[in-house]
């Protein structure tokens, strides 16, 4: 798929959007953004601090209108951090957006640089992690499992489905079935960590640095009240932090304790009690992420679904360079060595943050 033969529809398709909702914004410039995301493109209109947010897909699965719904509740809470895109408006499914838009803030800054920006990633997170709990009855329509443990052993597993055709070495399968078996044995414990309002896609590539240093995430697609050590884990992880080639590093062990040093000095008292929970929930959002790979190797040869509800992994929805730099992670990240690396990492933390 080029760039002239996708790009210049979706420009022309959000223009007519804007004039027929007579958006004070209709005559705006509009320029694309690279194609970097597996689920959105992204537009700017230029000169106005506003970027057009168009859904490729929903990676959870819902539909159009749904999903439209789920993402304003994520920007408009988790907004009040100070360190998320504001939300400036919507438009509905139609003709020229099957999937609608969201129209938010434009974020002016430079992609994430680890280990450097590490303190403002931690310092980031915590400001949404301590944010209030609302109550339970007003979180929809965000995620609020009753268990939200169990529920993520469920996804883990409903991926790991994908396990047996996605032709990787049967030693990665079986690491992964090992560490998915220590999860199920966590879930039968009582004690449950505190649940918070979580990104969960707080990966560094997902942040763009301010000149004045603050870190601020501009992808928010699955927010959910869950638990804060997931987010720090998709922020250090190796599948993490060699994703995104704008913001690739390889953390040492000592760069990865220091972040969860910061980030427990930034959210004070807030969240009792997370230092236990720090390495079993990273090894829990490894197993997500793992598991996400297979899933998406299996997934990305079908061709792309007709209609505009529902997730679409299909390599027909995203840019030829971007669908081969996934690929190559995709196989990285489920290549016998590196799996071996994540098993090391996590013993290794086990010793240095048990408290």
């Amino acid at each position: 798929m080029s760039s002239a033969f996708h790009f210049q529809p979706l420009c022309a398709h959000l223009h007519q959007a804007l004039r027929e909702a007579s958006h004070p914004l209709a005559d705006a410039r509009l320029v694309p953004l690279p194609d970097k995301g597996l689920a959105h493109d992204h537009v700017r209109l230029v000169d106005t601090g506003v970027l057009a947010r168009v859904p490729k897909q929903s990676q959870m699965g819902l539909a159009a209108r749904d999903n439209l719904s789920y993402q304003c509740a994520c920007f408009e809470r988790a907004s009040a951090s100070g360190h998320t895109p504001r939300l400036h408006g919507w438009f509905a499914p139609s003709d020229h957006l099957p999937r609608g838009a969201l129209l938010v803030e434009e974020i002016i800054g430079r992609s994430a640089l680890l280990p450097q920006d590490l303190d403002a990633i931690a310092d980031a997170m915590a400001a949404w992690h301590r944010l209030p709990l609302p109550a339970k009855a007003v979180r929809a329509p965000l995620l609020n499992a009753d268990d939200p443990l169990r529920a993520l052993v469920t996804e883990i597993e409903t991926q790991a489905a994908h396990l047996p055709s996605a032709a990787m070495d049967a030693s990665v399968s079986q690491a992964i079935q090992s560490q998915l078996t220590q999860l199920r044995r966590l879930c039968e414990q009582g004690e449950r960590p505190a649940r918070r309002l979580i990104a969960f896609d707080g990966h560094p590539g997902n942040f763009l640095v301010r000149a004045d240093g603050s870190a601020v995430l501009v992808d928010l697609e699955k927010c959910r009240y869950s638990y804060p050590a997931l987010d720090l884990a998709h922020a250090t992880l190796y599948t993490s932090t060699t994703w995104d080639a704008d913001s690739h590093a390889v953390l040492t062990p000592d760069e990865t304790i220091g972040f969860y040093r910061r980030w427990t000095q930034a959210v004070g008292d807030t969240v009792p009690d997370a230092q236990t929970w720090h390495v079993p929930l990273r090894r829990a959002m490894w197993l997500w992420s793992v598991t996400w790979c297979a899933k998406w190797r299996v997934l990305s040869g079908q061709a792309s679904v007709a209609g505009a509800d529902g997730e679409d992994w299909s390599t027909e929805c995203s840019e030829a360079a971007l669908v081969a730099h996934v690929r190559d992670r995709v196989d990285h990240y489920l290549g016998k060595t590196v799996v071996r690396q994540m098993l090391d990492e996590f013993d290794v933390l086990e010793r240095e943050l048990r408290p």
